[in-house]
């Protein structure tokens, strides 16, 4: 039976999304998104807070509409096929990064957005995320469900 590894998470991004295109003219964005998790350290009874990085790739047609409309700090729900990478840094230490294929970026984000762009987050991919809440997928307009105020996203943000 073959495996499947999906991962759905919601965090911010650490910096603007960078679109590229392949040499055969597939665009293709990268962005990091920052998950905050708070814990309660069991010795002191302090809350403590982690913060996982996560390395997204979208593709395609969707790739596109990341780019145009999402930037640093944009709270976003992702879904897609999860991996771990080794790799070797500058200073020769071993690290593993947590990467994340998207299948679904969805923006959370009530913020007003960039010039040209209508409100809302973006279209949701038939089958993503806003097919399973909604019962529709492609075309329609994704909203968030709840209104953060400012001072959430503030307290939120990584950096």
């Amino acid at each position: 039976m073959a495996s499947f590894s999906k991962v759905s998470i919601i965090g911010n991004l650490g910096r603007d999304p960078e679109m590229r295109y392949t040499p055969n003219g597939r665009p293709v964005t990268e962005f990091s998104v920052a998950v905050n998790q708070s814990t309660k350290n069991q010795q002191t009874g302090e809350w403590v807070e982690a913060t996982d990085w996560f390395r997204v790739t979208v593709w395609g047609d969707r790739a596109e509409r990341t780019a145009e409309q999402l930037r640093k700090g944009t709270r976003v729900f992702v879904e897609g096929r999860f991996r771990t990478r080794e790799y070797e840094a500058r200073d020769g230490q071993k690290r593993v990064s947590l990467e994340i294929t998207a299948d679904s970026v969805i923006n959370l984000d009530p913020r007003a957005p960039r010039e040209g762009e209508g409100e809302g987050g973006f279209a949701a991919p038939s089958g993503g995320f806003g097919a399973a809440a909604g019962g529709g997928g492609g075309g329609e307009t994704v909203r968030p469900t709840r209104p953060a105020s400012d001072a959430d996203d503030l307290d939120d943000l990584p950096f």
